[in-house]
């Protein structure tokens, strides 16, 4: 049984001065506090942090479309160089909100796959409507997948790790492995070299 709606929750709105009115509007503007993982593993709106939310909602035949945009304020990662990063995020999103009886009326006896579909709408209750799950897919969605402190940003050496933006000529002298073991190999050769002239250790060649 789901738990009914808290009209206390700052991200809970109430619908009731539409009054059911097809062409009915309400504007309002509301500042939130995020709720808790409002992003990815990278990147995302620390909880608590202010989010501003410019709502609209219009009342339609089978319930309320709300469709607004939300503004935070992100921070995250590089994914090149690993430093933190910050930037300003917009979110647009647009969701219709059910009266519970609408189903009832428009589609009494539909199954299958429209009864998945039925399922995945999202319904008023005591004509208030829980905006969390349609913020928390708009956020996700309007986040970089690749976020990067700046558009050309050289990330890490592979070799020690420091960061390249911050020293442009850093480099290590390539080896060629291959030289390298050439290299060994003629230095064994030199230090173990033996006379091949037939005359080494005094021993004259005879004469056939």
């Amino acid at each position: 049984m789901n738990a009914r709606l808290d009209h206390r929750s700052p991200l809970v709105f109430d619908t009731r001065e539409l009054g059911r009115r097809p062409g009915a509007l309400k504007r309002l503007s509301r500042t939130v506090e995020a709720p808790r993982d409002l992003g990815n593993e990278v990147i995302g709106v620390p909880e608590g942090a202010p989010v501003v939310i410019e709502l609209r909602q219009e009342s339609v035949m089978d319930g309320v479309l709300v469709t607004g945009t939300a503004r935070a304020t992100v921070k995250g990662e590089c994914v090149r160089c690993l430093e933190p990063l910050e930037r300003e995020l917009e979110a647009d999103f647009q969701e219709m909100f059910a009266y519970p009886d609408a189903d009832a009326r428009t589609r009494p006896a539909e199954s299958g796959d429209d009864a998945e579909d039925e399922e995945d709408t999202l319904s008023l209750e005591d004509d208030m409507f829980d905006l969390e799950p349609v913020l928390r897919d708009a956020v996700v969605l309007a986040l970089p997948l690749q976020p990067v402190c700046q558009d050309d940003c050289p990330g890490l050496c592979s070799e020690c790790g420091v960061r390249l933006a911050d020293d442009p000529d850093h480099h290590h002298d390539a080896v060629d492995i291959r030289w390298a073991a050439l290299q060994g190999l003629a230095g064994t050769d030199q230090d173990g070299e033996i006379d091949n002239d037939p005359r080494v250790g005094g021993v004259e060649p005879q004469e056939k």
